[in-house]
């Protein structure tokens, strides 16, 4: 964990400032856009600070990879979930981190479990979703249900939905990091 919310506050600011200037997949949006959206969500939803975090630093893992803007259309998985949970997991407890490891897989459990879903899902989700294993099976689906923290990442990812208005005009990141960094960091690791 980081030796001060200060610090850490320093960091993601730097890194969204930043490397969040990226384009969001095919949307008409930057990565910035769509966390800072994803974080109104959570807000506006009345989750707490740790689960407002996590959706703004959902996608992080894009940012920290060196496979450019879109892998996905070059065929490439940047395995972003990962990539972001170990991201968030050095900073931050596993209310944080876990929802982000899963919200990939999040995806293919309602695509897979839930009727109509799929037919909801974007261009870029669909293409993307066949790089990040598709359908899930029935032994997948109970597994992913089990995970403690499957309903956090099945609301993060849908959240992650609602996040892509190229008209909304949220509150900057460090209003949020503002409302929300420190007690995000102060969450028990069992939460």
């Amino acid at each position: 964990m980081y030796s001060s919310p200060e610090a850490l506050r320093a960091e993601i600011c730097s890194l969204y400032l930043g490397n969040g200037a990226r384009a969001y997949g095919l949307y008409e949006l930057t990565q910035l856009a769509h966390a800072l959206q994803s974080a109104a969500h959570a807000e506006a939803q009345g989750l707490p600070s740790a689960m407002v975090i996590a959706c703004m630093l959902h996608d992080v893992g894009h940012m920290v990879h060196e496979l450019g803007e879109a892998p996905a259309r070059a065929g490439v998985d940047d395995r972003h979930e990962e990539l972001g949970a170990d991201w968030v997991a050095a900073r931050f407890p596993a209310p944080v981190s876990a929802p982000i490891r899963l919200h990939v897989a999040a995806k293919r459990y309602l695509c897979s479990a839930e009727p109509g879903y799929l037919a909801t899902l974007s261009r870029d989700s669909l293409l993307s979703l066949v790089l990040q294993g598709g359908l899930m099976s029935v032994e997948e689906q109970a597994a992913f249900r089990a995970d403690p923290h499957a309903e956090a990442a099945l609301a993060l990812r849908r959240i992650d939905e609602l996040a892509k208005d190229k008209h909304a005009q949220p509150d900057p990141i460090e209003a949020f990091l503002d409302r929300h960094l420190v007690p995000a960091l102060a969450v028990p690791v069992a939460a």
